[in-house]
């Protein structure tokens, strides 16, 4: 049976995916400088092996012929899903993809080194590559697709998304939060306490792990670590986190272990029994940050949250480390409302602004109609007029900061701001079934919140495109007044 053979080649496929992972994560936590170059080589290999393997004619031969089986419900499923994927990989030659990886993976390489001195003017031909790369790939998946090219790129990070949807949504946010943001820094209180201690590297990874395993992380598959930029990464049943510390401010990996174990959660509640088919992977990135900003925004940010986790801070850090703190005094640091330059490190409220931006400068890089030398000038007038701040000839904090662009990963930035907005109706949905949320993480119970999230959405994987799979977990379509609600309510009630 050809739906028999499709299932022999996707565990090769899912045995060489795990070995790119693997490498992927050790380039970024492990590799001496010195093993780049050879590293680059193999991952671009395998890249283009895989693709080779996954694209054949073949495959959309044992396709089309598995079409015609006699097959149940969920196999029916999985062979749908398949020919998506099928059809997203065969707009690329594996010649192509060779090429596009080796790219990407020296990119990234040379962001790593050249990032911390802001050397721009070193970095703009390696990112003009990959640049010129992510529209020559835009532009064949469009002829194939029949999207427009920018449509084409989100497809592969969110199938069914489109700009036509995204830019009233961001439209609207952006009006929303212009008039917000003020508002909200108005009415917070002064911090009475700050930090005036040094937080051990040790001892902060400790308090992130024990936090990690309190609401659910399997540390028998998977590990934290460190890396330039946190990401969650490896696969399933090995599944690669890290963070990045800061002495002087231990909220700061904090919160990026929460964001994190959003991702990993979601990634370990797969189901194992399709792991080797494109139907038991995640849905899509805005799905996936949906897991990892409730997380890290509706469960960690949140002050039941911090009921609970105030004295496991004192017991990590030492009671000296925040002496004669109380958790008020935390929260006003949680809950903090302050413009910056670092996306990672901005509130919940100034962040969809840092996301926006970047959506608006990749799409017109992609388009055309921004040109790669410009990003500077560019960056820095959004900026200016989103948040009030400059980065003219701040390389480092403006348009190096990211790995994204670097490693090629234009149509991704969409995703973070659209899974805000689902994270908050995941979480409205979740109170409505389970009115005791907040109670639960008073007292660090966190079992039926993940049950609720594993049923909803980790064990549907890729069943659903993202639209359907929201109204079945919650009853509607993406409603951004869930999002402006959370934020009215934790920032000005």
């Amino acid at each position: 049976m050809s739906f028999a053979r499709l299932d022999m080649l996707n565990r090769k496929l899912e045995a060489l995916g795990h070995a790119q992972a693997m490498l992927g994560v050790d380039e970024a936590v492990m590799m001496p400088d010195g093993g780049g170059e050879k590293r680059a080589e193999a991952m671009a290999m395998l890249a283009a092996m895989s693709h080779e393997m996954a694209s054949g004619p073949e495959v959309g031969e044992m396709i089309a012929t598995a079409e015609g089986e006699d097959l149940s419900p969920e196999q029916r499923t999985a062979l749908r899903e398949q020919k998506r994927v099928y059809v997203n990989l065969t707009c690329l030659s594996s010649d192509f993809v060779k090429r596009q990886v080796e790219a990407r993976v020296r990119s990234e390489q040379l962001w790593r080194k050249l990032r911390p001195a802001g050397d721009w003017k070193s970095f703009l031909p390696a990112l003009t590559q990959v640049i010129e790369l992510a529209r020559e790939e835009a532009q064949r998946r469009a002829d194939v697709l029949k999207l427009d090219p920018y449509d084409a790129l989100i497809e592969q990070f969110d199938p069914g998304s489109r700009v036509a949807a995204i830019a009233p949504v961001f439209a609207e946010l952006k009006a929303f939060l212009k008039d917000f943001i003020p508002q909200a820094i108005a009415a917070q209180k002064p911090a009475q306490k700050n930090f005036s201690a040094s937080f051990p590297i040790d001892r902060q990874k400790a308090l992130g792990e024990t936090m990690m395993k309190a609401v659910g992380f399997d540390f028998e598959h998977g590990r934290l670590d460190v890396s330039h930029h946190p990401f969650c990464g490896g696969v399933p049943t090995d599944v690669r986190m890290t963070t990045r510390y800061d002495t002087a401010d231990f909220l700061s990996a904090l919160m990026g272990v929460l964001h994190e174990t959003g991702h990993g959660l979601y990634e370990q509640g797969l189901p194992k029994a399709w792991s080797h088919w494109s139907v038991g992977s995640a849905r899509g990135m805005t799905v996936h940050e949906s897991q990892s900003l409730f997380v890290e925004k509706q469960i960690g940010r949140s002050a039941e949250f911090w009921e609970w986790a105030m004295p496991l801070v004192r017991e990590h850090l030492g009671p000296a480390a925040i002496d004669g703190w109380e958790i008020e005094d935390l929260l006003l640091h949680v809950h903090e409302v302050k413009t910056g330059l670092i996306r990672v490190d901005a509130d919940e409220t100034t962040y969809p602004l840092h996301v926006i931006l970047r959506y608006e400068i990749e799409k017109g890089l992609v388009e055309g109609t921004i040109r790669p030398r410009d990003v500077p000038e560019e960056w820095h007038a959004r900026m200016s007029e989103y948040l009030g701040l400059s980065t003219r000839d701040n390389y480092k904090d403006g348009p190096m900061q990211d790995v994204h662009w670097p490693s090629g990963a234009f149509g991704y930035f969409p995703s973070y701001t659209l899974g805000a907005m689902i994270a908050a109706q995941l979480w409205a949905s979740l109170e409505k079934d389970h009115p005791g949320a907040r109670d639960d993480m008073r007292n660090g119970r966190f079992v039926e919140i993940n049950g609720w999230r594993r049923d909803k959405v980790w064990s549907q994987a890729s069943r659903y495109s993202t639209p359907e799979l929201l109204v079945r977990a919650t009853g509607e379509k993406l409603n951004g007044r869930h999002f402006e609600e959370h934020l009215r309510r934790r920032y000005l009630a």
